[in-house]
């Protein structure tokens, strides 16, 4: 991304992250985060990625939920970034946090395994 993509993406993050926090207190989501957003070449397009943690709908039925006030985020996008155009908004659900949990669970299962090896080894060291 040039520099002006990336001055652009930030903006938009700002304008939207409290929206899409509010809009996840009041659907009962959890906590929302705008975690990035990135641009087209031509600014036309801003590919906006939410990271959703610890509600009581899924992720996936809070995009939904993102989905349908979609053209007021634009709006309000419109409203706060001064650009010729207001870019087209696509939302996408972000899972890195997700990973970043599967990961950690593998991890303390493969050191959970590793320890009850060495204390089997060490039972039988001794006999």
């Amino acid at each position: 991304m040039n520099i002006r993509a990336e001055r652009v993406a930030g903006e938009i993050q700002k304008v939207l992250s409290e929206p899409i926090a509010e809009l996840a207190r009041e659907n009962k989501a959890g906590i929302a985060t705008v975690t990035s957003v990135r641009m087209s070449p031509d600014l036309q397009i801003a590919y906006v990625y939410v990271s959703v943690y610890g509600g009581k709908i899924s992720p996936q039925a809070f995009m939904n939920i993102i989905e349908t006030v979609k053209p007021e985020l634009r709006q309000l996008v419109g409203s706060k970034v001064r650009l010729r155009l207001t870019p087209e908004l696509r939302f996408f659900y972000d899972d890195t946090f997700d990973k970043i949990e599967r990961i950690e669970q593998l991890l303390k299962e493969a050191k959970d395994s590793n320890k009850s090896v060495d204390e089997n080894n060490k039972s039988v060291d001794e006999q």
